[in-house]
């Protein structure tokens, strides 16, 4: 009996990988996309832990020249049957540096940081200097990094500087490798010293692939594309491939075809539709793609349970800021995704940090490139249909949402109140609503649409109920729209599950309005216009038909027949 390959979690070097015998999803034709593409300097951004580093460690072991010959480690891959394999295969000089670890709450700390990684790859081609045909100045330029002695104009230059002094070891051009350019400037973001990581990473990058004579190609990868304007200036030669791009779109991440390859692989083909449930979704030019990390982790579980892993590989920590700054109507759209509604906006493919503070529009086109929403539809221009990706991601953001109640109200305050509306206890929802709208609705302002901010603010409260609905807003049902409608879920264990469906209906009352006349109202118009359609539709015969109105803080509440 064949033994089966190990599914090898957390190893991003690709040499290690393949020697350790890991089962390998073969993504050896991104090579071939990268010799082939006419751009000299690729930038490629994806979300974290979508295979960026193993991918980029792929390139190094292919291109780089090294004694002995790497070409064992392509052995059965896609680009060892490409002609372009016996050409580029072990032929160039390779700078390569990863700054995912590059993160510091100060600049000195952060520099210091920055030149011991400058510093390890100068040790690393140390055999230049050892070769004796460098210039005086250049030898005591290498010799400065090697001795730590640098300072930061001097590590600023040093992909140009050691681009030069490879090439002229080598007499060949020079392939630059970045991985996570992004990770030291969110890191200054972050802690107050954006300026300063911008200037130098800009001097950096520039240095080593603008207009550098010594270049065969140079491939950077990060999370996100910082503005051309603010970091990537000048550099003419530079192609950028973000999650929109046709380019790249099965590079990073896996395919449908893969996952079921490796589900089959793994005798557990018919756990396809919940693992597609949890953690497809993501949308890479036009491509569906598989959260990796999520997908591996679970495959490799002893108890093969469901649960967010990608939640826990990172700091959510820029996440959490931008998106509790956001006023009402930011969070109301938050509210509108978690009941499964899309979101129209705008998406910017290049973002200014500091713009961040000033220009909430921004956070979607953030969220977009970090993964924590997708592209379901191309609208016009820069316009785009987005929604949450899979059941991982909704469950971010249920706990951010769970964060701002719970700084207002109680936790047991919350499940009397969801455990009341789901067994039918009108009277004690009502109590219990009454109690926290009194103390949350600062948490929401009554500007603008009040019906949208009420519906908003009792859809953040009942998050906790969607595991067991599917919680929809102004959706059409019969011969209108309702205005949100909780529809059970199908039975799921033995002894779960529920079979009552509840519609809501939101109603502002005027100042020349009676509570009472306006509540009847709202009940008709759910008879009138049969928006329990739906819900019969399915089966569900016991349905809960509730009015809520309002007017300012002080509401009503009715249930109907």
């Amino acid at each position: 009996m064949t033994k089966r390959k190990p599914l090898l979690i957390g190893q991003s070097d690709f040499r290690r990988f393949r020697l350790d015998g890991g089962y390998y999803v073969d993504k050896s034709l991104f090579i071939q996309e990268v010799i082939e593409l006419s751009m000299y300097v690729m930038l490629i951004p994806r979300p974290r832990r979508f295979g960026k580093t193993l991918n980029l460690s792929m390139l190094r072991y292919f291109f780089e020249k090294h004694e002995p010959s790497r070409r064992e480690l392509f052995s059965g891959l896609a680009i060892q049957d490409t002609d372009l394999f016996e050409q580029h295969q072990g032929r160039y000089p390779v700078i390569y540096l990863t700054f995912k670890e590059q993160k510091a709450l100060s600049w000195k700390s952060l520099l210091r940081l920055l030149g011991d990684l400058i510093q390890t790859e100068f040790l690393r081609h140390r055999y230049v200097l050892d070769a004796d045909i460098l210039a005086g100045p250049e030898k005591r330029y290498f010799e400065t990094i090697l001795g730590g002695q640098a300072k930061a104009e001097d590590y600023s230059q040093a992909l140009r500087n050691l681009s030069a002094y490879l090439s002229l070891y080598h007499d060949e051009d020079v392939v630059i490798l970045i991985d996570e350019y992004d990770t030291p400037i969110q890191s200054g973001y972050l802690n107050g010293y954006y300026a300063e990581v911008l200037n130098f990473m800009r001097n950096l990058l520039s240095g080593g692939l603008k207009d550098n004579e010594y270049l065969y190609r140079g491939v950077i990868t990060g999370i996100l594309r910082v503005a051309k304007e603010s970091i990537f200036s000048s550099l003419n030669n530079l192609g950028v491939y973000t999650m929109l791009s046709q380019e790249f779109n099965t590079t990073f991440g896996f395919t449908e075809n893969e996952v079921k390859a490796m589900l089959d692989y793994c005798d557990l083909r018919e756990k396809y539709d919940d693992v597609a449930r949890w953690y497809d979704g993501y949308l890479f030019g036009g491509e569906v793609i598989y959260n990796p990390w999520s997908v591996l982790n679970y495959v490799t579980s002893k108890d093969k349970r469901f649960r967010p892993y990608w939640l826990n590989t990172g700091s959510t920590e820029l996440i959490d800021r931008l998106v509790t700054r956001g006023g009402t109507e930011l969070r109301m759209e938050l509210e509108q995704l978690l009941a499964g509604e899309p979101i129209i906006r705008s998406v910017y493919d290049s973002i200014v940090m500091q713009d961040l503070d000033r220009r909430d529009n921004l956070v979607w086109s953030f969220l977009l490139f970090s993964g924590y929403l997708k592209v379901t539809e191309h609208l016009y221009e820069d316009e785009y249909k987005l929604a949450i990706p899979n059941q991982e991601v909704t469950q971010i953001y249920r706990h951010l949402i769970r964060t701002w109640f719970e700084e207002k109200v109680t936790v047991p305050q919350l499940e009397t109140m969801l455990t009341a509306l789901e067994q039918g206890d009108v009277r004690l929802f009502e109590n219990m609503l009454r109690v926290v709208v009194t103390e949350v609705m600062s948490y929401h302002d009554l500007s603008g649409s009040p019906e949208k901010v009420y519906q908003a603010l009792v859809l953040g409260m009942l998050v906790w109920l969607s595991p067991k609905y599917e919680i929809r807003t102004n959706r059409e049902s019969g011969y209108g729209r309702y205005d949100m409608m909780f529809k059970p879920k199908p039975f799921l264990s033995e002894g779960g599950g529920t079979q009552r469906g509840i519609i809501l209906e939101f109603k502002r009352v005027d100042e020349d309005q009676k509570p009472e006349t306006v509540l009847e109202d709202a009940l008709k118009q759910i008879n009138d216009r049969a928006y329990t359609t739906e819900l019969e539709a399915a089966g569900i015969t016991d349905i809960l038909r509730l009015a809520v109105v309002f007017r300012g803080k002080k509401f009503w509440l009715k249930q109907g027949e």
